[in-house]
């Protein structure tokens, strides 16, 4: 199993890295579309002729919510990995080692059987989307992608989620 462990962890890194790579898009984009805003905003001051082939990016509103939609989900396996996310574990810290790890087992298991709902429910509304051809209202791109890619986030999380669920059970039943 220590190959699902390096697996899923090599994944969640490569995910990581395109999150990244999103909000540097995200943050480019915005800014540009503001200095382009600003650009109009001086010409309709001063009427200077040649900022009139200088206007904001259409579509950059949808731009970014998209790219937002892979910068969350695509992070999602790398928090879990680095134990990002926040944990409840003031009182647990108190229980002895093994309860500890008992407790750690059953909220993997509900993590794991959230994640597995949300990849199931995430691929199911993709394809519903597809059916309906639905896309964004300005540069009419269609949604489905971004869905499936939230699938796919889910699913390398619950790769993570099953190696540490393993982990887990190995440590409960080791004592």
């Amino acid at each position: 199993m220590r190959w699902l462990d390096r697996s899923s962890k090599r994944l969640a890194r490569a995910m990581y890295r395109i999150a990244g790579l999103a909000i540097v898009c995200m943050m480019l984009l915005t800014c540009i579309d503001v200095l382009l805003r600003l650009f109009v905003t001086i010409y309709h001051a001063t009427k200077w002729e040649f900022l009139i082939p200088l206007k904001p990016i259409p579509g950059t509103y949808e731009l970014v919510c998209f790219m937002g939609s892979v910068a969350v989900s695509f992070a999602m396996a790398h928090t879990s990995v680095e134990k990002g996310h926040v944990a409840v574990s003031f009182i647990v810290s108190f229980f002895p080692k093994r309860v500890q790890d008992v407790i750690e087992t059953i909220t993997t298991c509900f993590g794991l059987t959230f994640f597995i709902l949300l990849t199931w429910q995430s691929i199911l509304y993709a394809g519903d989307l597809i059916d309906m051809n639905e896309v964004s209202l300005t540069l009419q791109l269609p949604f489905y992608p971004f869905v499936y890619g939230v699938a796919f986030s889910a699913f390398s999380l619950c790769l993570v989620l099953l190696s540490d669920l393993i982990k887990n059970v190995r440590e409960v039943f080791a004592k």
